[in-house]
């Protein structure tokens, strides 16, 4: 079927996160939502009547998840990624950020240090803190565009060695990381990792006895001619070092049914992954129908998503580039977010977040809340109907030429 993406679908007065809290969370109503990571796009029709059909027997109790979703897991990976998964190396949680908990309580003490890569997904860093471990910081570096090209992102392949040396103007050295998080694709600046890069990355943790946790929950969703490349497929070593983090909720739009999935190839890991998680919700009856119906059946879904969204994308970059040019979008290539440079406008972080709420009137993600560097970025969701980017950028751009 063709999906209609340009719909406007009303949320609110539905216990929407996005849509239904603008005043507890940003001051006034009037604000246009554009922050949390979810579409306001329906879902694929086949999810719809999988969570239907299931919905019309009336006993929704305990559930386990059944061989057919297992191949469905098993047969996405092996068709869209290349990489060959056993039944026995996927364990689900409810949701990433809960499979993200589990690995670091499995694989940590408390004061064990955990590396993130920030700016970065915010719950990173919370799940760390949480956890009793201590957030070890390797710095993204932003490099100017070239031919060009936007600022781009890129590891500091150097200082995360000398994080392991301890050779840093840290006082002490860091013996106890045990882990590293990658996000990959990137939340929030939108790069998608090289395989060069995520063999540098995954050998240098190999290296120092360091597990490598890789967040992969927007690898669908790609700017044209990118390509992921998931981290695990990289060598057999690679693949028993490495835990990936997955679910449908990003590319098929079911945050709500907080269903994920882990594989973990190492069955000592994965041994420890799932007492980890002993008494933890592992996904629900809708779930685990909704998951498997996008993975069997989402791909015409998916191929038009895409196309929309590198619509909105482009649209987004060049109307920025050409009509409000203090502003800076960082090279794109993945996720459904825009993580924007707006520096130039000279404000402080308090400054910042007052303007694009109270004289833009937008409901963005401050920048400082992705941790050190993010300071004087917004990050923008555009999965949204065409209209809504045009009138975000429309009221940004007004507020910027009335400073």
């Amino acid at each position: 079927m063709r999906y209609d993406f340009d719909q406007i679908i009303e949320r609110r007065g539905t216990n929407s996160s996005k849509w239904d809290n603008n005043l507890a969370l940003f001051g006034r109503e009037d604000v246009l939502d554009m922050w949390v990571a979810d579409m306001d796009f329906r879902c694929p029709e086949p999810v719809v009547r999988a969570i239907g059909e299931r919905a019309k027997h009336p006993i929704y109790g305990y559930t386990t998840p059944h061989n057919g979703l297992y191949e469905a897991i098993i047969e996405w990976n092996r068709r869209r990624y290349g990489w060959q998964i056993k039944r026995e190396w996927i364990v689900f949680t409810a949701g990433v950020v809960n499979g993200l908990y589990s690995a670091i309580r499995a694989f940590t003490h408390p004061g064990d240090e955990v590396v993130i890569q920030p700016p970065v997904y915010y719950p990173f860093s919370a799940a760390v803190k949480n956890t009793g471990c201590q957030v070890v910081y390797n710095h993204l570096r932003l490099v100017e565009g070239r031919g060009g090209r936007d600022a781009q992102y890129e590891m500091d392949f150097d200082g995360l060695r000398e994080l392991f040396r301890g050779r840093t103007s840290f006082p002490a050295r860091h013996p106890k990381i045990k882990l590293l998080v990658l996000c990959s694709p990137h939340n929030p600046v939108g790069r998608v990792w090289t395989a060069d890069e995520l063999r540098t990355l995954a050998e240098i943790c190999i290296e120092n006895n360091c597990i490598l946790i890789s967040d992969e929950i927007h690898c669908d969703l790609l700017v044209k001619g990118v390509e992921h490349t998931t981290t695990a497929t990289l060598s057999p070593e690679i693949e028993r070092n490495t835990i990936t983090l997955n679910s449908a909720s990003k590319t098929f739009n079911v945050a709500g049914l907080a269903t994920s999935y882990v594989i973990i190839p190492d069955a000592d890991k994965r041994r420890r992954f799932i007492e980890a998680r002993a008494g933890a919700n592992s996904g629900n009856v809708f779930g685990y129908a909704a998951l498997e119906a996008a993975l069997r059946e989402g791909d015409e879904y998916l191929t038009q998503l895409r196309d929309y969204l590198r619509g909105n994308l482009e649209l987004f970059c060049e109307y920025i580039k050409t009509r409000i040019p203090r502003l800076k979008v960082t090279h794109p290539e993945g996720t459904y977010l825009a993580w924007v440079d707006m520096r130039g406008l000279g404000m402080s972080v308090d400054e910042l977040s007052d303007f694009v709420r109270n004289r833009a009137r937008l409901a963005l993600d401050d920048g400082y809340a992705f941790g050190p560097g993010g300071e004087g970025f917004q990050r923008f969701n555009l999965a949204c109907p065409r209209s809504i980017v045009r009138e975000a950028l429309d009221r940004m751009e007004k507020a910027v030429n009335a400073l």
